[in-house]
């Protein structure tokens, strides 16, 4: 799995002109799952992100989580975070697991995330959504469960 993390002051996705998830403080996540993820690919990342310290305590450092400053988080499947750019100019996507596999483990990972105490809405798994954030800081960090070793 593949997350890219964007500490934000406010996000919200759009479907046919519809606000359909919207946050103030907290995380934009654009998750991409791996055709070979699992349940364990999950287990790691609801746990680091949970635990990820980058909002600011009263010294100005990044020293807090997002449970200890009442935040949200904005979570929307990306499958291009898997293109493989290697050859010519259009990407593929081999890689990106296919929607039975991709959608349980998207849905397992928003509920992990709900599990740890920390609000979660999301995008619509396959439709074409677009994204506003204002992004704090900037602060984005990536996961990739394949480099966790």
């Amino acid at each position: 799995m593949r997350a890219v993390v964007q500490r934000v002051k406010s996000a919200h996705v759009t479907i046919n002109d519809k606000i359909v998830g919207e946050i103030d403080q907290g995380f934009m996540i654009l998750l991409g799952i791996h055709e070979e993820d699992s349940q364990d690919d999950v287990e790691y990342l609801v746990k680091k992100i949970a635990k990820l310290r980058v909002f600011e305590d009263e010294n100005g450092k990044l020293n807090l989580s997002i449970d200890a400053v009442g935040g949200s988080i904005l979570s929307v499947s990306q499958f291009t975070l898997y293109a493989d750019t290697k050859k010519g100019n259009r990407p593929s996507f081999i890689k990106a697991a296919r929607p039975e596999i991709a959608v349980p483990l998207y849905e397992t990972f928003n509920d992990g995330l709900s599990q740890q105490g920390i609000p979660v809405v999301t995008g619509e798994f396959g439709a074409d959504m677009q994204i506003s954030l204002v992004n704090d800081g900037p602060v984005t960090i990536i996961y990739d469960t394949r480099e966790k070793t």
